[in-house]
């Protein structure tokens, strides 16, 4: 099955501990470390539109871009239930492509994590420079490789709540975690519908993409813990990057 299919309707629920208000804050933050007060921005990897809704909020023209059509219908539902313009497209984010370019691109929450070949993360780095206007910023950010590799790795999860249960298998092979996820998601007549799906997420080394970052156009490139500005340590689960369109 296609990844997030399923979980689509339950992602919100499952990551109602993560603060998107304070997310956007970081990243426009680091824009602004870049010298870049955007107007305009392309949220890739948008899922359900969280951070998306939050730089609208801003006042920012916001642009959404997800490859899973079932998140994205979530996406709109909730920029319409909030009253924002928002434009959301289907898009592989190594194949973005936007009618004008932006001042900023972000890619939040583990995007980058399933271009899981150079190829694919080339692809996207090129891309984005393209739909930047010179000058402009990408910031983005990953789940560690101490993450992936000691944390993640080959464990077990699951979770029952009222709505949903989950049963989570991952497996790590080279540098690449494959997440199996099986949910069982509560129906109106109280019976559950059994989804599966598959999760590929590629460990990258920060400092390689830094690399590729470069080949591909771009420089001013930055490293940085989770949420912070100091660089991250070896324990860090989250990574950040920023790079700037020269």
């Amino acid at each position: 099955m296609d990844a997030y299919r399923g979980l689509a309707a339950v992602y919100d629920l499952l990551t109602d501990d993560y603060d998107y208000p304070a997310w956007a804050d970081y990243y426009l933050a680091l824009l602004r470390r870049a010298g870049v007060a955007p107007e305009s921005l392309c949220d890739c990897a948008c899922g359900t539109g969280s951070l998306s809704a939050e730089f609208a909020g801003r006042g920012l023209r916001v642009t959404g871009v997800d490859i899973s059509p079932e998140m994205l219908e979530v996406a709109a539902a909730k920029a319409r239930a909030r009253g924002l313009q928002i434009r959301f497209a289907c898009q592989d984010m190594a194949k973005l492509a936007l009618p004008r370019p932006v001042d900023a691109i972000v890619c939040g929450c583990d995007g980058v994590n399933y271009l899981t070949t150079d190829n694919r993360v080339r692809a996207f780095f090129r891309s984005a420079r393209e739909a930047l206007r010179p000058g402009g910023a990408l910031a983005f950010d990953i789940s560690s490789p101490h993450k992936l590799r000691d944390v993640l790795g080959d464990a077990f999860y699951g979770e029952e709540r009222d709505e949903v249960a989950y049963l989570w298998q991952n497996s790590l092979e080279g540098d690449v975690v494959t997440m199996d996820l099986t949910f069982f998601l509560r129906e109106a007549d109280g019976r559950y519908r059994r989804e599966a799906e598959t999760h590929r997420q590629r460990a990258h080394e920060p400092e390689h993409l830094a690399e590729l970052l470069r080949e591909c156009g771009f420089g001013r490139i930055e490293i940085f813990g989770d949420q912070n500005f100091a660089a991250p340590g070896p324990e860090e689960l989250r990574v950040h990057l920023l790079a700037v369109r020269e």
